[in-house]
């Protein structure tokens, strides 16, 4: 088994599912565990200047082993795995030689991962998978990344014939709830521009992503007894389906693709006296972004002055931006990365993120920093898997990446 595969196995075995409702950071202790598990490995493979700060965000150095001043690389991941699903206990499976047919990961259950549902699974015939065992996520996002550098950092440090200057490295949590970079200090980081390896399918190399905002909603309502409501009631649950049904029908996840943006409603927990709901929006384009949040709160306004002026709350907050602006000046580390995987055999594949990553915040705080592939697929669901050869290949595009931005700038 290869030494990526086996830091995966083991940092999956960190339950690291993250929280937004805690208001801490981390959000949840199970983090901070695997930071200083991480910290202490960072020392163990020869990086210095090792810290793990009070909020959990793990750095580390590779120092310069030439003589000549180059630029200072980074490469990110985070360790939270998505409040989606439960990460905790996680078994994971081997497929061995996949054959292309329905592979099931829970028998008792009947779940089932299967090319009709996942048609891109066909693309691995003959390769060896890593799924979970249908209870929990596998936790490849974005465990697979940070194995994927920590195992390159030690093939640098074992491979001194590879000439690089200062590498610096850092995990992050709480990133699966948006607050990944709320507290990196890109000061202490010290790069000129990084990389986070939080991308999906082998090949993805991502430099442009989605603008984002997160809206809470609560909905007052007034109850009183069934068989006495009329003009009395105001059922906030009815009043709620208004709201939603003010939503564009094909503008939501499941129906959007490329560079279409779209309103996901990912909670609602009503009552009659009160309804909760919470979405967020996703756009491309800063034009359409904005006029997608005034859209919501014209929703709002319009059904506040139907129902009565306090009825409808809504909270609005930008989260990110979209980095393409920020890393466009500087394309020429996407063209580094670019060419590192056609060197290391695997096919470039520049796309849009349709979600976010921590370089999209880092590039507006002055760190460029665009996303590579870890390997894996269906993140956030039980229905998790990476393709062991995907892993080997990112650590090698790493590798690659140190070695071309050397030659780049000695020259």
């Amino acid at each position: 088994m290869s030494e990526v595969i086996e830091r995966f196995l083991k940092y999956v075995s960190f339950n690291t599912k993250s929280d937004e409702l805690t208001n801490t950071t981390p959000s949840t202790p199970g983090q901070m565990f695997f930071a200083k598990e991480l910290g202490k490995e960072l020392e163990e493979i020869g990086l210095i200047n090792v810290s793990v700060d009070e909020n959990g965000y793990v750095m580390g150095e590779l120092p310069s082993n030439i003589d000549k001043k180059l630029p200072v690389i980074g490469f990110i991941a985070h360790m939270d795995t998505s409040p989606d699903m439960s990460g905790e206990k996680v078994k994971p499976k081997f497929i061995e030689n996949y054959n292309g047919e329905d592979i099931i990961l829970n028998k008792e259950d009947n779940i089932v991962l299967s090319p009709k549902d996942f048609p891109e699974l066909k693309d691995y015939i003959g390769k060896t998978l890593i799924t979970a065992d249908g209870t929990t996520l596998l936790g490849a996002d974005d465990k697979a990344g940070v194995a994927e550098i920590v195992t390159s950092m030690k093939y640098l440090v074992d491979n001194p014939h590879i000439k690089h200057g200062k590498i610096c490295v850092a995990f992050t949590p709480d990133e699966e709830i948006g607050a990944g970079a709320d507290h990196f200090n890109v000061e202490k980081f010290a790069a000129d521009f990084a990389y986070t390896i939080d991308g999906g399918a082998i090949g993805e190399l991502e430099f442009e992503n989605f603008n984002a905002a997160g809206a809470k909603i609560c909905i007052k309502g007034r109850n009183v007894h069934p068989g006495y409501a009329k003009d009395k009631m105001i059922n906030s649950m009815t009043i709620a389906r208004e709201l939603m049904n003010g939503i564009p029908e094909d503008e939501v996840p499941e129906r959007t693709e490329g560079h279409e943006g779209f309103y996901h409603l990912i909670s609602i927990n009503g009552e009659v006296e009160e309804t909760k709901l919470q979405y967020i929006i996703r756009d491309f384009y800063k034009d359409s972004f904005q006029k997608r949040k005034e859209y919501l709160q014209n929703i709002v306004d319009d059904l506040n002055k139907k129902h009565g002026k306090d009825t409808i709350a809504l909270e609005l907050k930008d989260q990110y931006f979209n980095m393409k602006e920020k890393v466009e000046p500087v394309k020429y580390i996407v063209d580094i990365a670019y060419k590192a995987m056609e060197e290391a055999g695997v096919t470039p594949k520049i796309s849009p993120i349709r979600g976010g990553t921590d370089g999209a915040r880092l590039s507006f705080e002055g760190l460029p920093t665009p996303n590579i592939f870890t390997g894996g697929h269906n993140f956030h669901g039980k229905y998790e898997y990476i393709p062991t050869f995907a892993m080997e290949k990112a650590v090698e595009v790493i590798v690659k990446i140190v070695d071309l931005s050397t030659n780049i700038y000695k020259k």
